[in-house]
């Protein structure tokens, strides 16, 4: 007489746990993302404060003025944006994650 199977306990704990781990890495990669994407806003929003400041400066000289150097400066202040951001920013990145996030638990209810 064959007895039915049933797996034993810790198998049962392993599939909860594998379970339980795969929902952590989607958070994590959930998080990741919105972090990547708090922190790109911030430094759109450097570059916009910025660049202002930058179309006062002069473009005098040999090399100065012109289309390209329009374009090249552009690229210049939006690099700047970057790095601000990348040395620590004005916090605006940490704001707009604790949105999103509160923005999705509010989607899960």
């Amino acid at each position: 007489m064959d007895m039915p199977f049933t797996p034993p306990i810790d198998l049962l704990r392993s599939n909860a746990l594998t379970a339980e781990a795969t929902r952590q890495l989607r958070r994590s990669r959930n998080l990741q993302e919105a972090r990547e994407t708090a922190e790109s806003f911030e430094a759109m929003f450097l570059y916009q404060m910025l660049k202002p400041i930058f179309e006062t400066v002069p473009t005098d000289g040999i090399m100065g003025g012109g289309f390209s150097e329009g374009i090249y400066r552009s690229l210049q202040v939006e690099e700047y944006g970057k790095s601000m951001m990348q040395a620590g920013g004005i916090g605006i990145a940490d704001s707009i994650m604790r949105q999103m996030i509160l923005m999705q638990e509010q989607e899960q209810e």
